[in-house]
């Protein structure tokens, strides 16, 4: 009979929470700012310049200034109402530099395509993400591809990277904020996350909600025309326009205060939250932006914005405030006020 000496037994110890990657990390919310903050910085500190966290990198080439910027998109299902994971990562490279006040100059394109994927998917696909770069008035002008076995890459995965020249005199970023400032939001929120929850809960809505992916580089444009002492652009993907904002006000260090009644939710997002528990402010968007402008040049922003399809939805939302510096709360319709805060854990992986 064997013995077994119970001192040498042991139980392993549970991973504590935070030990590993979770879906969470990549919501656009308080864990993907941990995970940048207490990650990836330190280790990346003696190769980066360091400064507020934007959209995109600006630099100083020999007297031009150039915005640069790279993603990857993971999105499940590769096709869902309104677009495709090709047109969105091709829509979303040229917004992450519209956010600097960039017009795109080229993109790269780069596929990690999983085994099995037909070739007259792949080839819409990449038809598409072309489509998408002749509308936004740029060219895809390098790339890559790469084949993973089956299971590796759920079809296709998507990288792309873009450059853009910033305009003389314009200066965006997430600490340029001050009190006294208003914000402004392009149109109806919470459409993408909507879209791609719908196909993937099988939802049905009396009118179908179509992702709202779309170049916002124009719309850009037509606003730094008018006010080119901008503040602040940001497009609220992953997390939301809660997440956005909060970014916002935390890197400037000041408070902001939204009107919730003058936040646009279209009806069928703000059902569809309220039946599934969600708050529309943390709800993916893929072709709207935030703003920060001066409050006497907002009317003509506005104004310029609506006379674009991209922008024909603006509303002023909000105002920057000294008060409560790193937050954002929202004054409800019964007059009272709460916390808007960023969105905890992931409310919907694979969003973009």
């Amino acid at each position: 009979m064997t013995t077994i000496d119970p001192l040498a037994l042991s139980c392993p110890v549970p991973i504590p929470e935070g030990a590993r990657v979770t879906l969470g990390h990549g919501s656009g919310g308080q864990l993907s700012g941990a995970l940048m903050r207490d990650v990836l910085a330190p280790c990346l500190a003696q190769a980066s310049p360091g400064g507020p966290l934007n959209d995109a990198a600006v630099l100083d080439l020999g007297g031009t200034q150039v915005a640069f910027t790279t993603d990857s998109f993971v999105v499940s299902p590769v096709v869902f109402p309104g677009g495709d994971i090709a047109e969105l990562a091709v829509n979303g490279t040229i917004n992450d530099l519209a956010m600097m006040g960039a017009q795109p100059a080229g993109l790269s394109l780069a596929f990690v395509i999983e085994e099995g994927l037909t070739l007259e998917d792949l080839g819409a696909l990449t038809a598409s993400a072309a489509r998408a770069a002749a509308k936004a008035g740029t060219s895809i002008v390098t790339g890559d591809t790469k084949v993973v076995g089956r299971g590796a890459a759920d079809q296709l995965f998507v990288n792309t990277a873009g450059v853009g020249v910033v305009p003389a005199g314009v200066q965006l970023g997430a600490d340029r904020a001050r009190p006294g400032d208003v914000i402004l939001l392009s149109g109806p929120i919470g459409l993408h996350g909507v879209a791609i929850m719908s196909v993937r809960e099988g939802l049905e809505f009396e009118a179908e909600i179509a992702s709202d992916t779309q170049p916002l580089n124009r719309l850009v444009a037509a606003m730094l025309a008018v006010e080119p002492g901008i503040k602040v652009l940001r497009d609220p993907t992953r997390g939301g326009l809660a997440s956005a904002l909060n970014e916002i006000a935390e890197t400037s260090r000041v408070g902001m205060v939204l009107d919730d009644a003058a936040v646009p939710i279209p009806d069928a997002v703000r059902g569809a939250c309220e039946m599934l528990g969600l708050d529309p402010y943390h709800v993916a968007n893929e072709g709207k932006l935030v703003a920060v402008v001066p409050a006497d040049s907002a009317d003509r922003v506005l104004d310029a914005m609506r006379a674009l399809p991209e922008g024909e939805g603006a509303v002023r939302i909000g105002a920057v405030v000294a008060d409560h510096p790193g937050m954002v709360t929202a004054k409800t319709l019964v007059g009272s006020e709460r916390i808007v805060d960023m969105l905890v854990g992931e409310q919907l992986p694979r969003i973009c």
